[in-house]
């Protein structure tokens, strides 16, 4: 008989965040408790709470994990259209099984925790906005896009629409659906 391993550090934050994750996809945000977390993860309440003082904290680090784990990155296809597209599938796909949990977390963490939902997604998801501005800028480089024609709200616009059929439909957004977004909707506002 092997004798069980403490874990300890980033291995034991890790298998809590992952505890916290399945127990949150499983049970939703409404009944997860620090106590089901904690017997997920064959440990204690005390180590949990010595990490994250509360449900939504350790909510908030748990999605954060679970996005970070797979990071969207950057693609650089050499064309605005094909980087916007390969950025939107890839966000569809990966961030779609976040989006459930996501829509169905907003309303009681609001009411727990007193932030906005905008607040949580920026404390909890990995955003594809940083992504979003390495795109634009290379596309102004290559004389794609007019940089006066970029407002904040128009530079994040594909992202958001995305984003909100992720969280409405609760699943992956259709390959025409990312086409009209590029093709239909951003496109034309930014290209000359």
């Amino acid at each position: 008989m092997t004798p069980a391993t403490r874990r300890r550090g980033t291995a034991l934050e890790a298998a809590l965040l992952e505890a916290a994750w399945d127990e949150l996809s499983e049970v939703g945000y409404a009944a997860l408790t620090m106590e089901g977390v904690a017997a997920r993860a064959r440990t204690s309440r005390a180590v949990l709470y010595r990490r994250w003082p509360n449900r939504p904290e350790l909510v908030v680090a748990a999605l954060r994990h679970h996005t970070s784990a797979a990071p969207i990155g950057v693609p650089d296809t050499g064309t605005l259209r094909d980087d916007l597209l390969a950025l939107l599938r890839h966000m569809s796909a990966r961030v779609g099984e976040v989006a459930g949990v996501f829509s169905f977390l907003i309303a009681d963490y609001y009411r727990e925790a007193g932030l906005p939902p905008a607040a949580l997604r920026e404390r909890a998801v990995a955003d594809a906005r940083s992504e979003m501005a390495l795109i634009l800028e290379r596309a102004i480089e290559r004389g794609e896009i007019r940089p006066e024609r970029l407002s904040p709200r128009i530079a994040t616009l594909p992202v958001d629409l995305v984003r909100h059929d992720l969280i409405m439909t609760q699943a992956p957004v259709p390959d025409a659906t990312l086409v009209e977004i590029v093709d239909r909707i951003f496109l034309p506002l930014v290209t000359s």
